[in-house]
Order: C-alpha cells, then sequence, then structure tokens
C-alpha cells in the first residue's frame, strides 16, 4: 500500500488562494476515482476537486471555511501500489532546494504513520477538476456545529429522530440532494443513507420523509407557548463569507448616496400584456426586467460615467461602451450577481431568454465563470418582494445600482379627475466620489422617461 498526495489545483487566472467550501469525505471513506474530494471556492465560483484514484481517506488538509494556497496538500489517499508521495516530496524539495523532511497532515487518525511534508507549488500530477458555480451548500459549515434549521423551519430533531451519524461526521450527498433536502426542510445529518460510504440519495429521502408523516401523525401538537433554549452558531464560510467580504468592500470603499422616483408603468404594463397575449406561446413571457434592461441601456447612451468602474487602487475610472448588466440573484446559499453581457445588442424576448437561462443556471450552480464576472452595472430586483424604496448596496467596483421596488395601484390625479394607476419606485445608489447628485437624478429621470413612455424604448 501507498499514499497518494492531492494538492490543492491551480485554477488559474492569477488565484493564488482559494477557500475550502466543504468535504464530501471523512477520514476512513473508501473513494473511488473521479468521485468528488472536496468543494473550493473562489471570488465567484466553486470548484469541485475528484479522486484522480481508487483508495482511501488517511489525512484532510484543512476543514471547511480554511483558506489554503494553490498547492498546499489538499488530502491524502491510501492506495494499492507505491502511491505518488515520494515523488510529490522529492518534486518539493528539489525546487526548494533541500532535501524532503517529514511533515503530519493537518488531521489524521492516530494510527496513520508519520507522513512526507504538504509541498509547495502545483501538484507534480495534474489533477482534474470540475468547474461549477454552485454556491457552497448552507450545510457545510464545520462538523462540530449544531446543523442549522433549514429554509422551511421544520427542524428534524423528535425523540426519534436521533442522527444517522456519529458526532463530527458530514452527511454525504450530491448538491442535487442537498438542494432538495434544503428545499423540504429535513437536515441531512438525520437521514441514514445507503448509497456508497453511506451516501444520501433520493431514495433515502423519500423514505425519510415517509417516515416523519406517519410518526408526526401520532405525536401530539407541541405547545405554542413552549419555553425554547436553544442556541445555534453558525460560521460565515463559503459564499455567504464572499457576500460578506464583498458588502463590506463595497461599504468600506464607495461613499453611496441613494435616489428614489417613482415611476408610472401602467402603459408599460399595458403594452407588456398585448405582447405577451400575442407573443407569449411562441417567444415566451415578457417580465418587467427586459423593458428596464432596454430602458437602462438608452440612458446610459447619454450617461456614460454611470456604466463604469472605479479602480481606487490606480485613481481611474473606465467607462464602458458594452453593457455587461449584472442582475443580483438570490439562490439556496445567498445571492449571486450573474452577468447578461452586452445587454445592448438584445430584444426584449433575447433578454428575458437570457436572463432566466442565467437565473437558472445560478440557482442549479451550473453557471460558468464568465457568466458570473465583468458587470459593468447592476440590476436588484426582491419582486413582490420590493418593498416601498430600498438602499441597495453597490456591486464594487462598479458605480452604480438599480433598485426596483413593487408594482402598486394607487389613485392618482390626472387633470381634475382621480383614476387609479399603477406606480413602482426606482431605489438606485450611486458612487459619490464618480457620479454627481444632478447627474444621477437625470439619469433616473431619463429611465423615467422610457418607461413612462414605452414607445421610445423602440425609437433610436
Amino acid at each position: 500500500m501507498g499514499i497518494h498526495i492531492i494538492k490543492m489545483p491551480d485554477i488559474g487566472e492569477g488565484i493564488a488562494e482559494v477557500e475550502l467550501a466543504e468535504w464530501h469525505v471523512q477520514v476512513g471513506d473508501a473513494v473511488v476515482e473521479d468521485q468528488v474530494l472536496a468543494d473550493v471556492m473562489t471570488d465567484k465560483a466553486t470548484v469541485q476537486v475528484p479522486s484522480p484514484v481508487q483508495g482511501r481517506v488517511v489525512a484532510l488538509g484543512g476543514k471547511a471555511g480554511d483558506v489554503m494556497a494553490v498547492g498546499t496538500e489538499l488530502i491524502r489517499l491510501e492506495v494499492e501500489g507505491a502511491g505518488n508521495e515520494d515523488t510529490v516530496a522529492a518534486a518539493s524539495a528539489s525546487r526548494a532546494g533541500m532535501p524532503a523532511r517529514a511533515a503530519s497532515p493537518v488531521e489524521s487518525p492516530s494510527a496513520t504513520p508519520a507522513s512526507a511534508p504538504a509541498p509547495e507549488g502545483p501538484a507534480h500530477t495534474a489533477t482534474p477538476v470540475q468547474m461549477q458555480a454552485a454556491p457552497a451548500d448552507e450545510e457545510s459549515s464545520s462538523a462540530d456545529v449544531v446543523p442549522v434549521t433549514p429554509r422551511s423551519g421544520h427542524v428534524q430533531h423528535s425523540a426519534s429522530h436521533t442522527p444517522a451519524r456519529t458526532e463530527g461526521q458530514r452527511p454525504l450527498a450530491s448538491p442535487a440532494v442537498r438542494r432538495r433536502a434544503w428545499d423540504l426542510g429535513v437536515t441531512l445529518q438525520y437521514v441514514p443513507g445507503t448509497g456508497p460510504a453511506g451516501r444520501v440519495t433520493h431514495g433515502d429521502l423519500d423514505a425519510w420523509l415517509a417516515r416523519d408523516r406517519n410518526e408526526t401523525s401520532h405525536r401530539t401538537t407541541a405547545s405554542l407557548y413552549d419555553a425554547h433554549n436553544e442556541e445555534t452558531q453558525v460560521p460565515v464560510i463559503g459564499l455567504r463569507r464572499k457576500i460578506a467580504q464583498k458588502m463590506q468592500e463595497s461599504k468600506r470603499h464607495i461613499p453611496h448616496f441613494t435616489y428614489v422616483e417613482e415611476t408610472d408603468v401602467t402603459e408599460l404594463e399595458s403594452l407588456r400584456a398585448r405582447l405577451n397575449a400575442r407573443y407569449g406561446l411562441e417567444r415566451g413571457k415578457l417580465t418587467l426586467l427586459p423593458f428596464l434592461v432596454r430602458a437602462l441601456v438608452l440612458a446610459l447612451r447619454d450617461f456614460p460615467q454611470i456604466n463604469a468602474r472605479f479602480d481606487d487602487d490606480a485613481g481611474v475610472v473606465t467607462r464602458y461602451g458594452a453593457v455587461h448588466l449584472g442582475i443580483a440573484a438570490q439562490t439556496p446559499s445567498g445571492l449571486m450577481v450573474p452577468v447578461v453581457h452586452h445587454a445592448e445588442t438584445l430584444d426584449l424576448w433575447s433578454c428575458a431568454a437570457e436572463i432566466s437561462r442565467l437565473a437558472e443556471a445560478t440557482r442549479q450552480g451550473k453557471a460558468a465563470r464568465d457568466e458570473l464576472t465583468g458587470s459593468t452595472i447592476t440590476i436588484t430586483s426582491l419582486g413582490p418582494l420590493g418593498g416601498i424604496v430600498s438602499t441597495p448596496v453597490i456591486n464594487w467596483p462598479e458605480v452604480a445600482i438599480i433598485g426596483i421596488n413593487r408594482v402598486v395601484e394607487r389613485p392618482v390625479f390626472q387633470g381634475t379627475q382621480i383614476v387609479a394607476r399603477k406606480l413602482m419606485n426606482l431605489s438606485s445608489s450611486f458612487d459619490h466620489r464618480v457620479v454627481d447628485g444632478m447627474d444621477a437624478a437625470e439619469f433616473v429621470q431619463c429611465i423615467r422617461r422610457y418607461l413612462e413612455c414605452p414607445a421610445l424604448l423602440f425609437v433610436e
């Protein structure tokens, strides 16, 4: 038997370190070739690291949430044959100009003998990686943390629901199973797995739900006034950490100011309903968003200073002719911003189709890296939850973000008569270092004119 060392892969684009988002295996697990071992997160995307060999896990190089340099030791596997431990150690020592010396990995069972040092630099044997823009799963917190209550608020902790694993042992499951469990409100720690190495399958979820429904029907309803003293600590790692860092950077660097304007979208909504009735079946349904994108594209022709990015260190503002539009999208794990590249080239239906495709790819974790980077201005909307007004945070290093609030029908004066009109607020934030208040106000008023007279959207 030998030891096969897998290093943190070089993902490219000059990235020197990545975050270890989630382990899919633990010490002692048997793994097969191409089985996903871990998820590692870069600035925007999550990369799955598969195993190039078959073996058994003897040591992990870190825990979820650790930031690791590219080329450091990620995991050790015990394999048939000689393995690559000596080769990797010799290559590392050769680069460092010194003999190899023994060192221990971060996590190893007591029975594991001393191993070669974690080498520096890229792995001697290339490890394949699968690019996946999926955010780190929200259940990917470290193993000694109490499981987080899933989205539905249904906690799987009844007297008969004892954990299916020992403390510290993480449940194995595919991203699709994890996402489905999250949607159903099931804590995977409590679901027995029947797949390879105890992996939880969709069938296991079905069996657990059937069992839970049967037991629930025989339990009395807990009092609405029972005392609760639970405390849950949730480490800020993975996508949640990236979001926190991004928001902190934005607020630290950018002096925000927000401008809010009310917009009458009655005529626009009427046009949208007619277009959907006429072309909806063959071209797809239109939401309000493609019309706003078109209005934004036209308005930016007169306000190029707003379609820009500000390099604080160099003191340079770069204005862009192309409109690479970020669309803030909520995913099960947090906020992400897929990018509609060259929005200026798209008609209403092409724009709607691209937005829908990107949103779905982002939610399913299938968006590519270039679909999550390169935006020059961002739109954010909470749809029906949009509220009356908001103060959106700029997607740094951009200089503006356009926020959409919900459409409401209210009585307004038209001449001497009171009529019902559909109104919507635009809540937009700007970087006051780059965009003056008057320019921001005129820019929003320009968007408003396009939306209130939608025929202008189609006139050059």
